[in-house]
């Protein structure tokens, strides 16, 4: 995402303090964002906490800037209008074109894209009047993200839960890029790092959350494609409308893909696979009174290596390959590009400070095979996963190199 205009409603629900973690990804993705607290919101957050993040004044009230037309002026300047959370009031008002507040009156001049989150409790979101609303808006062109099923206010837990920052920014910047350039495409993409059992208490893994894998298949899915993800563990949500395939080790990894890699148009192998394995995992438990124990090691199947070696000469499926490099960062992305006989490789510096595994933002190179690289400075990963799919879906419009579904 590069420069949108966007407008944030903030209603008063109890998840509202994400709120500010969405405005924070907006506006290190390149967003300018102009935010709108209902009465209802602030009672659960501040205007300075967002004028802080944004930069910007925030906005509450109908009768603040009357001479400027605010509301008018707002939702005109806005390039997609996002209501998060949106309660289940303020989907109902937005439902019947109310105009009984800053952000509901902003909506009715707004002819952009518009994104709701809802956030309720169970009983709410399953009402058929919360259901008729949500089905209205949708029939209106709005897209809906969530709810998520999790834990909810108090002790409650069930379907309705707000979906998390990092899916509603994917939504955002599909809309604001390139959605729908995906459509009809079948893209696979893998996640996470997997776990080598050395007992059946431990193992061997690494740091890798799967969130830029997650981000990926959300971003994919966003912009029109099929989308498979294969996953080590991990606990994120599924994006919505996404079939994901739970694996733990590299061997299943491997098994799993094999499975479903032939009939794709894009493999992005984003999950951080192991390299190496105990030869033999021990059926009991390790103790500490019989001495540290030895383990030998032997070399896992190397699964990108194998989507490329069964593709052999064939112009499908575009594999784009990522590597967790230290040090020279392009010279050792180039020289995995040039061993894997990927078609784009996708390289961060797991060593730099805040990016990388277990984070919420990232930085990478993307190099393509035919020598372009382009440099996508640190942002959140979904916004990554955007820069990401953008240079995809270039490569998919070389006829040269990639085939189209059949």
């Amino acid at each position: 995402m590069d420069g949108p205009r966007v407008l944030l409603g903030v209603s008063g629900g109890i998840g509202a303090y994400k709120a500010a973690a969405l405005a924070r990804g907006l506006v290190t993705a390149g967003a300018t964002v102009d935010v709108v607290l209902t009465r209802g919101a602030r009672e659960f957050v501040g205007a300075a906490t967002f004028e802080g993040i944004t930069g910007r004044p925030v906005r509450g009230e109908v009768w603040e800037g009357v001479a400027d037309a605010t509301h008018v002026e707002l939702a005109r300047a806005a390039d997609v209008l996002v209501v998060y959370p949106a309660t289940a009031h303020t989907l109902a008002r937005l439902a019947n074109g109310l105009a009984d507040d800053l952000l509901t009156t902003a909506a009715l001049v707004h002819r952009g894209p518009l994104v709701l989150a809802p956030a309720m409790h169970t009983e709410m979101w399953e009402h058929p009047a919360t259901t008729a609303n949500v089905a209205t808006l949708r029939d209106r062109g709005a897209l809906v993200v969530g709810p998520a099923t999790g834990p909810l206010m108090g002790v409650d837990a069930g379907p309705g839960r707000l979906a998390e920052p990092d899916e509603v920014l994917t939504a955002i910047a599909a809309i604001t890029t390139g959605a729908g350039d995906l459509a009809g495409r079948r893209v696979l993409v893998t996640a996470g790092g997997t776990r080598e059992p050395i007992d059946p208490v431990r193992y061997l893994g690494n740091r890798s959350s799967g969130r830029m894998g997650f981000a990926l298949a959300a971003a994919a899915r966003a912009r029109g494609a099929e989308v498979v993800l294969i996953t080590g563990p991990s606990a994120l949500m599924t994006p919505p409308g996404v079939e994901r395939v739970d694996v733990t080790t590299a061997r299943e990894m491997d098994a799993a893909v094999t499975d479903r890699a032939g009939g794709q148009d894009v493999v992005l192998m984003a999950a951080a696979v192991a390299d190496f394995r105990p030869d033999a995992a021990h059926a009991t438990k390790l103790r500490r009174g019989d001495g540290p124990p030895t383990v030998t090691l032997v070399a896992n199947p190397d699964v990108l290596a194998g989507v490329v070696a069964r593709r052999g000469a064939a112009a499908r499926p575009l594999v784009v390959g990522f590597a967790a490099e230290t040090g020279d960062l392009e010279a050792g992305a180039r020289r995995k590009l040039a061993e894997k006989g990927v078609d784009l490789l996708v390289a961060n510096d797991v060593a730099a400070a805040g990016v990388g595994f277990d984070t919420e933002e990232n930085a990478v190179l993307v190099l393509h095979r035919d020598g372009p690289v382009r440099a996508v400075p640190r942002a959140a990963k979904a916004a990554v996963a955007t820069a990401i799919l953008d240079e995809v879906v270039t490569a998919l419009g070389d006829p040269g190199r990639v085939g189209t579904s059949g």
